[in-house]
């Protein structure tokens, strides 16, 4: 089968006619017709086998999860999404139909969910390596950013950190992870619609996929401002008691969950009550810079890790 054989079999069913796609896979570029008083909201996100899935993994998670995690960041920024490209490189070992099939089962599930389309890409054989740019819309001057928390805004997560490192500690010593951590490393839910939910309330949002302590730093190197961290009000999985010592490590360092973490103006916090979404309040944002945890009893916690490191 054909590059362009496999192309029409598993992926041209993910351009659904409309959504203002003028034209799009199978011709050198694609036309796309961004709504009137929009901004375009761009992201990228590599996923290499053996690094950011096991190479047996289950297909159809791979491919949404390479979808979600793209998502995540177009729901840090408030977009709503709209289209994206796929770049896949494989070697013989995915360029199978059972592989193949999965993959494009599990991608077509998020993309439909989220009403993407695909509109181009590449595929080539190698060493396997799935890249997937998103593309979102977001009105005019309203997409959220890194930069805008001020001292005295209150900082929150949408839902409990530290599943998905938990459940990745299990796979690798051996043992099975709690079922519904397993489902946050594998199937990650993108908070697009809270993403959007908290334009015109959040001052700042990043999504967490590195770490909480990475990316709220991030943020606040971003904003030029520290924050201090009340960590016994973060929430996390109660399978997390089980291992006492890496608890922390986990919660608070661990990546691959992406909540979003974003930061609420006092004067904002009767409209963030009234969205449908729950959120935890985890911290307040300092006018000094760095960042300080601190326990119920007044101690601080020092942790010996920010976030996952790429290079």
């Amino acid at each position: 089968m054909t590059e362009f054989d496999l192309i029409e079999k598993y992926f041209v069913r993910l351009t659904p006619a409309g959504r203002g796609v003028a034209l799009g896979v199978g011709d050198d570029a694609a036309l796309l017709a961004v709504a009137p008083g929009s901004e375009l909201v761009v992201t990228t996100d590599t996923l290499v086998a053996g690094v950011h899935y096991f190479a047996d993994a289950d297909p159809a998670a791979v491919g949404y999860k390479a979808l979600a995690v793209n998502l995540s960041d177009l729901a840090a920024m408030g977009a709503v999404p709209r289209w994206f490209t796929l770049a896949l490189t494989l070697s013989a070992t995915e360029l199978t139909p059972v592989w193949l099939d999965g993959f494009s089962a599990g991608l077509a599930q998020l993309a439909r969910e989220h009403g993407i389309a695909l509109v181009g890409g590449d595929l080539c054989q190698g060493p396997p390596a799935i890249t997937i740019g998103a593309l979102g819309e977001c009105p005019q001057g309203q997409a959220r950013r890194r930069a805008g928390a001020r001292a005295g805004d209150l900082i929150y997560v949408s839902g409990p950190l530290g599943s998905a490192a938990w459940a990745l500690a299990q796979l690798k010593a051996g043992l099975n992870p709690d079922p519904a951590c397993l489902a946050r490393l594998l199937r990650p839910v993108p908070r697009v619609a809270l993403g959007c939910s908290l334009r015109s309330i959040a001052s700042a949002m990043i999504d967490v996929s590195d770490g909480l302590l990475a990316d709220l730093g991030h943020l606040l190197n971003a904003s030029d401002v520290g924050a201090r961290l009340d960590i016994d009000t973060i929430p996390y999985h109660a399978s997390l008691d089980h291992d006492p010592a890496q608890k922390w490590r986990h919660v608070l360092s661990g990546g691959d969950d992406y909540e979003l973490c974003f930061t609420v103006p006092p004067d904002r916090q009767e409209q963030l009550a009234s969205i449908d979404d729950p959120v935890c309040r985890i911290g307040e944002i300092t006018p000094d810079k760095g960042l300080s945890c601190v326990r119920n009893n007044g101690t601080e916690y020092v942790p010996d890790r920010t976030g996952y490191v790429h290079f």
